[in-house]
């Protein structure tokens, strides 16, 4: 069964969503806070906070390979699928982004358990 989104602006333009010196923010999409990211020109969402203890990847950093590091443990996730690339099996939680000619949007997915 294919997954059904519930589509939430989040902003006008690519450009204001991120400051130059940050790659990662915390934002809030359909009473959901996410961390939105980007690696080579490209946005990324995922869940503000690292599976493993909690720390809010927007204190982190995108790598060199596009993955998002969590800054208390390092702990390294794929910004395309969310898999744990270190190596310590947690997985987290992403977002499709969806760039309109009137917007930036994030799809949440409805009709799941707690909207994980």
């Amino acid at each position: 069964m294919a997954k059904k989104y519930h589509w939430h602006k989040i902003a006008e333009t690519k450009e204001e969503l991120l400051v130059q010196e940050k790659n990662a923010i915390s934002l809030e999409a359909g009473g959901k806070k996410i961390c939105l990211a980007k690696f080579n020109d490209r946005l990324y969402a995922c869940a503000h906070k690292c599976p493993h203890a909690g720390g809010l990847l927007e204190e982190g950093w995108v790598d060199a390979m596009g993955n998002i590091v969590c800054p208390l443990h390092r702990y390294k996730y794929s910004l395309e699928k969310g898999h744990n690339v270190s190596g310590e099996g947690y997985h987290l939680k992403t977002y499709p982004i969806e760039e309109r000619p009137d917007g930036i949007y994030v799809g949440i997915e409805t009709g799941v358990f707690f909207n994980w």
